[in-house]
């Protein structure tokens, strides 16, 4: 088989991701370091260096970090994040002068860790092929999967430059729209929250000192992420007619608007770079697996970002995915045989679920200003706040340490 660079390059892959985000870069990174003899690819749609204009930041969990440790990534990126030290939750309208405290959570959990860190995507991402390039993944890049045609040994993945791949296993990254999943038939649950998701950036006078605030307006969610260097990173719900509005507005308008969310005790706030506004829904795959073919991160699972826990669902996934075709693999097993992706399939499905459910329902109880429910949600932060063994028991969930089921490299240890 030929392809457009010119090189001869062999016809069958073990292992094709489609998607060259944080989760499809980690789960080829996950499989070639564990299994240097397969052999592992990625293909992504964007051109070469497109992901260099990713300002953003994400929320990495203690258990991600761990994993990120294992690919020997962590002391590139660390330089780079914040860790969360404290968190703290209000419930108040926009108006009120004074929004009471109604939870705190430390912020650290086993060994001193702290239960996450704010990452920016370019320091994470860089790492990421950073390591794909030293353990010999090739990425084909400004390419995407245009048919798919799965056998009884291989995959033929058809490209939109007109080649076409063979692999043992394809595993689709392509994010919450998967056409991956879509070539494959598998079909999905999802609705839409109309509600959008604003992202900025913002730099304030005072330090945060690596607190986090999650404010449950009327609206929705508004999150105050800590970032280095006097920044911080904004995930600010409104109605998406209403968040269109604000990201179109200039950026006095847009400020005044963050002052009455965001507060003073920052001192005066002013955007970095640009703002965006991304839709909100709840989006599950019916299957995670089908023949020769895996769904990983957003291509299985989108949730709203009310946890904070999108990205890491899908870094658990890579974990348990990785697990799973490395042992089979070791046993003489096919890799991408249906038998072999049902094992991911039954270690991954019920917790995605189980979260999809549980932010389905935290964003409907926060999302609303009717007094009975407000006091019902009030009461219930309070009850949390003053049992130190269920705060250590939500702290735990919410950075990954405390699962009974993690796969390996989330306790940090190598497949």
């Amino acid at each position: 088989m030929r392809y457009s660079q010119g090189t001869e390059r062999d016809a069958m892959r073990d292992m094709l991701v489609v998607g060259a985000g944080y989760v499809g870069l980690s789960a080829a990174v996950a499989v070639k370091q564990a299994a240097p003899h397969l052999n592992v690819a990625i293909v992504e749609a964007a051109p070469a260096g497109a992901w260099e204009k990713d300002m953003r930041a994400s929320a990495i969990i203690a258990a991600a970090t761990k994993m990120l440790e294992v690919f020997g990534i962590w002391n590139e990126i660390e330089p780079d994040a914040q860790p969360i030290n404290k968190m703290i939750v209000t419930d108040s309208k926009t108006s009120d002068p004074v929004r009471p405290v109604f939870l705190t959570f430390d912020g650290e959990v086993q060994d001193g860790r702290p239960f996450a860190h704010m990452v920016p995507n370019l320091s994470l991402v860089r790492a990421l092929r950073g390591a794909c390039e030293r353990l010999g993944i090739e990425i084909l890049h400004g390419v995407s999967a245009t048919g798919l045609n799965s056998g009884d040994t291989h995959a033929e993945i058809s490209l939109s430059n007109g080649e076409t791949i063979e692999a043992r296993l394809v595993v689709a990254c392509d994010g919450v729209r998967s056409h991956v999943r879509e070539l494959a038939g598998i079909k999905t649950v999802s609705w839409d929250y109309g509600q959008s998701g604003i992202v900025a950036t913002v730099e304030h006078e005072r330090p945060h000192n690596g607190c986090a605030e999650e404010h449950f307006l009327p609206a929705g969610p508004f999150a105050i992420l800590p970032l280095k260097n006097n920044r911080s990173s904004l995930v600010w719900t409104e109605s998406t007619q209403e968040a269109a509005r604000l990201v179109r507005s200039d950026d006095l308008v847009f400020e005044e608007e963050l002052e009455r969310r965001f507060g003073h005790k920052l001192g005066a706030v002013k955007v970095v770079g640009d703002k965006r506004a991304f839709p909100l829904g709840l989006t599950l795959a019916r299957a995670f697996v089908a023949p020769r073919l895996a769904l990983a991160g957003d291509a299985a699972h989108g949730i709203h970002p009310i946890s904070g826990q999108g990205l890491n669902l899908g870094f658990k996934d890579v974990a348990a995915l990785a697990e799973t075709i490395v042992e089979a693999d070791r046993l003489g097993l096919d890799i991408g045989s249906i038998n072999t992706l049902e094992r991911y399939q039954a270690w991954r499905r019920f917790d995605t679920f189980r979260m999809g459910v549980t932010t389905d329902v935290l964003n409907r109880l926060f999302s609303n200003d009717l007094a009975p429910i407000r006091l019902a949600r009030d009461v219930g932060l309070g009850i949390v706040e003053r049992l130190p063994g269920l705060k250590s028991f939500f702290i735990g969930q919410a950075a990954g340490t405390t699962a009974p089921d993690n796969p390996r490299l989330l306790a940090g240890q190598t497949i």
